[in-house]
């Protein structure tokens, strides 16, 4: 029982945090990505990085 309350605490946790993430293109999405080695990106990460950040096509102009 213990075992069980654990894995559902720990993915509860998991949920909570992966929500938190700024949405993709977003002008924090940018800087987060900034921070982050480019050795790490994954490949859809440096093409979306490109299409929002560099061309500074943010997804989130009007905030």
């Amino acid at each position: 029982m213990r075992t069980m309350l654990a894995t559902l605490t720990l993915l509860l946790s998991v949920a909570l945090i992966g929500g938190c993430a700024p949405e993709v293109g977003s002008e924090k999405w940018c800087e987060k990505m900034n921070d982050k080695p480019k050795g790490e990106w994954t490949a859809n990460e440096a093409k979306d990085f490109a299409k929002h950040c560099v061309l500074g096509n943010y997804t989130d102009k009007d905030e």
